[in-house]
């Protein structure tokens, strides 16, 4: 019997972590990017050496903020939405503790370092290999192919993620480079599809009176090229000047975009800032690609990590209290006050990571440390809210 065929006739257990897949991801992605930030704290300040044989400190570090923190997000978020989108149930129980085990063997692996490296590489790929088979099969089963664009971003996840593993063992030459590059570009897709699809819903539904906001199709199909044609030149090219003829029309369909999108009651409640301000972040990520060949005050560092630090943060926070809320039984326009304080904090985060070290390089260092200091505490506080709501059963005594 296949490993993701199998029945647990478990219902409503007072530990409910594996009932459905944004439990046990959220909940991780919290904790491990705490630890994981932790630790990449102490390594950059020079208070603790990983052995990192053959790759670069902040390779170790960007390879588990893609394919450990943001992966795990995603797939919680897409083995819950999976469910909804074609009404078969995705896998829960014994099958997915072993799914999430994967992941978690391949986390722990990582924090070593290179290591543990061939386990980290048997059990995250395989991870990678499942995820998208679990995906797959309820969406094959209905027909649903309309999913098919949302889960090949997956599936080409896990490919990336083999390039890394095949440069870090000096079988590609470039490998290490890709995985990473086009992880984080492949990251950014998928949040920009979900925030398209789920933008104007949750907005309308958020604000507490009528409004009506669209998608524009020229939008979103000019988005999605000029998009594609800047990560490639960003992972495989490497010409500033491509990248930044790209970045500058991508800047002005982004701003198009957040205007057909904007309502003043999105400021009333920080699930929706949150998700709103996520594209903001990227929509400014464009502009300094844009200008990045023509300026010395803004480097390609600072351009990545508005795009991903302001690109993931607050969307990701947004949307697993959201998802959480609604999937617990609980009202969604109701969050904990303390998730208020977690997007501030993680707000000041961005800003403290991108702009501080450009108005005051000479505290670059500072400015870093306390970014990492702030990322940790608003994820720990994420994680102490949510802990309660991901373990227990739904309030209403529904399975979910």
């Amino acid at each position: 019997m296949s490993l993701l065929n199998i029945q647990d006739p478990q219902k409503n257990v007072a530990f409910s972590l594996f009932v459905l897949g944004f439990r046990p991801f959220f909940l991780a992605a919290g904790i491990f990017s705490v630890i994981s930030m932790a630790l990449w704290m102490v390594n950059y300040s020079g208070q603790l050496v990983i052995p990192l044989q053959g790759l670069a400190n902040f390779h170790w570090h960007a390879h588990e903020m893609i394919y450990g923190f943001s992966l795990a997000i995603i797939s919680g978020f897409l083995l819950t939405a999976i469910k909804n989108w074609t009404g078969v149930q995705t896998i829960q129980y014994r099958p997915l503790m072993a799914l999430f085990s994967l992941w978690l063997v391949a986390r722990i692996a990582l924090l070593f370092g290179t290591q543990l490296i061939m386990v980290a590489a048997v059990f995250d790929l395989t991870f990678n290999l499942m995820l998208f088979i679990a995906m797959l099969q309820p969406i094959v089963q209905v027909k649903q192919w309309k999913q098919i664009g949302i889960i090949s971003k997956v599936l080409l996840l896990g490919i990336f993620n083999a390039f890394f593993y095949l440069g870090l063992l000096g079988f590609l030459d470039s490998g290490v480079y890709w995985g990473i590059y086009g992880g984080l570009f492949l990251v950014i897709a998928v949040v920009m599809n979900m925030g398209r699809r789920v933008m104007p819903f949750f907005i309308e539904k958020g604000v507490g009176y009528p409004v009506q906001l669209k998608n524009s199709k020229w939008l979103d199909i000019s988005s999605l090229v000029l998009f594609l044609a800047l990560a490639i030149v960003e992972v495989f090219i490497l010409d500033s000047y491509i990248s930044s003829y790209i970045a500058a029309p991508l800047f002005l369909i982004s701003v198009i975009r957040l205007y057909n999108w904007h309502t003043r009651g999105i400021w009333k409640s920080s699930l929706l800032w949150g998700l709103y301000g996520s594209f903001v972040f990227i929509t400014l990520a464009f502009l300094l690609f844009s200008i990045l060949p023509y300026t010395s005050f803004i480097t390609r560092s600072i351009a990545l990590h508005t795009l991903t630090i302001g690109g993931i943060s607050l969307i990701t926070v947004s949307m697993m209290s959201r998802v959480t809320l609604g999937h617990t039984g609980r009202s969604v326009n109701q969050p904990s006050p303390w998730i208020d304080v977690v997007q501030w904090i993680l707000l000041i985060t961005i800003i403290t990571r991108v702009v501080l070290p450009v108005v005051l390089p000479s505290l670059y260092n500072t400015w870093i440390v306390s970014s990492q200091l702030l990322w940790i505490a608003g994820y720990s506080l994420f994680a102490w809210v949510n802990y309660p709501y991901l373990t227990r059963p739904r309030t209403d005594g529904a399975e979910g």
